[in-house]
Order: C-alpha cells, then structure tokens, then sequence
C-alpha cells in the first residue's frame, strides 16, 4: 500500500514537472510572439484596406496577446507533445517508444494545416459572404477586438480539428481505439462534428456547409488510417508469434 501511494506521488510529481516545462515553452514563446505582434498584426490587415477602431485604449493590447496567445500555441504543441511522451514513456515498449515519438512532428505540421485551411479558406470565404449581405445596406465599420475574434474563431478550432487523424492513428497504435469501434461511431462522431461546426461558425447555412465537409473527410480520413494501422499492427503481433515458434 505505501510503495502504491510512493509510485503515486512520483507519477504526480513527473506530470507537475511536465505541465510546468510546458508553461515556461509556452511562456517563452508568448513573450517573443508579443515582440513582433505589431508586424504580425500589420500582416493580418493588409488585404482590409483600411484601419481598425479601437474603442478603448486597452483594447489593442488584448488584441496583441490573442494574436500572439494563438502563435505561442501553435509553438508549443511539439514542446507539449513532447512532454507527455516522457511522462508516458516508461510504460511503453521499445517500439511504442519510437512509434509515439514520430507523431510529435505530424502533430506541429497538421496544426499549422489546420491553422492554414482556416486562416486562407474559411476565413475569407466566410466573411465575404456576410459583408455581401451588407453591402448597399449598412455602412462596415470593424473594431478591432470584434474583427481578430472573427478570425480566430474561424481558424483556431481548425488547427486543433486537423489533429483527429494523427491523433487516432496513436490511440490505434497504442490498441486503444480500433477502425471497427469508429465505424460503429460514425452517426455519433458525424452528429458531434456537425455540432462542432455550427457551434464555431457564424450563423448561417454557408458557413456551416463549408464547416461540416471538411470536417467529416477529416473524419473518414481517419478511420482509413486507423485501418492501416490496424492492419500493420496486427502483422506485427502475428510476425512475433511466428518468431517465438521457431525460437521456441
């Protein structure tokens, strides 16, 4: 009982040590993001063609660090990633080791995808089509707390949806999930993406429509990997049993 509450506190002690290597990365990458937000912030507006308003003079600054709050994510997502295939390291074998440790860098990539299918496609589509809606009838005014909210609302949530298949392909790897459970999930995971997509579009069918697609391909495309996967860890298994025969 008290070697169970020792290995107990220590597994505690590894995840604190964990979160707060994650923080400081993520610490870091803030405080340089914020160095060069007013180039990025620039970039950001370059196709408005106008200024933004600002209603108070606390407003840019919030706007500044939810620009560089979404880049130091981004940045942090391997550091983090990291950090937890050491905390879970010990309990896996030598070639779930290597197996985990080659998603990290899939894992930055699809984000920055995401990020990117966000930012250059949804984005612009999403609000060209409401600003058609007012066009001949209000006169377009965009603050800026409002407009950087817009955009990160419509390209975040991308970054992290774009990590359902490398995320699946590891919880297939590691047997947790199978293609057959996530064919079986397929209506459940359709309505909950369906949710997802209304929940983080504006209220239009458009938006919605443009959300949606994406999103179930994500999720077809995962269940394709997962049955790679599946497959080649099932060869594996079998390979093994043939060698343990012969050396037996």
């Amino acid at each position: 009982m008290i070697n169970q509450e020792m290995l107990m506190v220590e597994h505690l002690e590894e995840l604190r040590k964990r979160i707060i290597y994650t923080l400081i990365a993520f610490l870091v990458f803030l405080i340089g993001s914020f160095i060069f937000v007013n180039d990025i912030y620039t970039w950001l507006i370059r196709d408005l063609g106008h200024k933004l308003a600002v209603l108070g003079p606390s407003e840019i600054l919030w706007v500044y660090f939810m620009i560089s709050g979404v880049i130091a994510i981004a940045l942090t997502i391997p550091i983090a990633a990291y950090q937890t295939w050491l905390f879970v390291k010990p309990a896996l074998s030598e070639n779930e080791r290597k197996t985990t440790l080659a998603y990290i860098p899939g894992l930055f990539i699809l984000f920055i995808a995401g990020l990117s299918f966000g930012y250059f496609v949804v984005y612009p589509t999403v609000l060209g089509f409401l600003l058609s809606l007012s066009e001949g009838q209000f006169e377009t005014m965009f603050t800026s707390e409002k407009y950087f909210k817009f955009m990160i609302n419509l390209t975040l949530p991308f970054g992290f949806l774009f990590e359902i298949p490398l995320v699946v392909m590891f919880l297939t790897s590691l047997g947790v999930v199978n293609p057959m459970i996530l064919s079986k999930a397929r209506k459940i995971a359709y309505f909950l993406l369906v949710v997802v997509a209304i929940l983080i579009t504006p209220p239009d069918f458009m938006s919605d429509i443009l959300v949606t697609v994406p999103l179930l391909i994500l999720y077809e495309f995962s269940v394709t990997l997962s049955k790679i996967v599946y497959r080649k860890k099932l060869k594996q298994q079998s390979d093994n049993v043939i060698e343990m025969r012969k050396t037996s």
